[in-house]
């Protein structure tokens, strides 16, 4: 039986460069497909002669209709995922200004700020359903590609629940594809050592100097244990991804400190984990 992803989301945030890349890990894609037609490509698939293991669909404009969709094939015994891609009204725009295409509900609407709310608002039910969301706002071609290949790439753990950690900044922003924010602005900031605030969490010097306190190790203790505590509870639940993100004031010392840590430590307990760091370079 064929793996079946499913791929919608905000027109404009980077379905059709999502199937490129799916494409490419070796899946069999269908890009803009009608909903009305999941059904029969499903069927096609699932035949005995069919030699496609790995099958992407990207939902077209009756992206709304999938639920129902995505629950019929669940009860028919399909293992069914579902992606979501989102991005901000801002980088929307942008992206409709440099390509100079219309939008699909631009008839809809008073403009284009208004057909992105409005998609977005018609949406809503459907990433609230996704198994995994991506907010490619601030991702370039090759960001998008890395987050894909650690979902759907993972030999051996396909049928186990997948992680991501994530560090980030407060002030740009809280990422909005995470399931778990952690803050860790409580612990001392190396950007106020001049010799520390060139460079990044990465560094020995600034990881020494986040971890290597008593705070630190209670507090990766503790939020560790609730982790690894909840995560079997997720998994048995039937969800195949978890985005957990840390942050920090400016994305680049602590956050990228903790999440390098976290992740070992949930990586130590055999959970697929990738690890990001979205401001580290701002």
């Amino acid at each position: 039986m064929a793996d079946i992803l499913l791929i919608t989301g905000l027109s404009g945030a980077g379905r059709s460069g999502a199937a490129g890349v799916l494409e490419d890990l070796g899946w069999y894609v269908i890009d803009n497909l009608p909903t009305s037609l999941v059904d029969t490509i499903v069927e096609l698939v699932s035949k005995p002669s069919s030699d496609i293991d790995k099958l992407a669909l990207v939902a077209g404009r009756q992206h709304v209709e999938l639920l129902p969709k995505v629950a019929a094939l669940r009860a028919g015994g399909h293992r069914v995922r579902l992606l979501f891609l989102d991005a901000s009204a801002g980088a929307l725009v942008k992206r409709y200004d440099a390509t100079r295409r219309k939008h699909p509900l631009d008839g809809e609407a008073a403009g284009l700020v208004e057909a992105i709310e409005l998609e977005r608002e018609m949406l809503q039910p459907v990433r609230n359903a996704a198994d995994l969301v991506i907010d490619t706002t601030e991702l370039n071609v090759h960001q998008l590609k890395s987050k894909l290949v650690a979902a759907f790439d993972q030999a051996g753990e396909q049928h186990r629940l997948q992680i991501a950690v994530e560090s980030f900044g407060f002030k740009h922003g809280l990422p909005i594809d995470a399931d778990i924010v952690m803050d860790v602005r409580f612990l001392p900031n190396p950007h106020w050592d001049e010799h520390l605030r060139p460079l990044t969490g990465h560094d020995p010097a600034v990881r020494d100097f986040v971890l290597e306190r008593a705070e630190s190790s209670d507090f990766l203790d503790r939020f560790g244990d609730l982790l690894l505590a909840v995560l079997p509870a997720y998994e048995s639940e039937g969800k195949f991804y978890l985005t957990i993100a840390v942050g920090c004031t400016g994305g680049r010392h602590r956050s990228v400190a903790v999440a390098e840590e976290l992740a070992e430590r949930i990586r130590a307990k055999g959970f697929a984990v990738a690890v990001s760091h979205r401001d580290i370079a701002r």
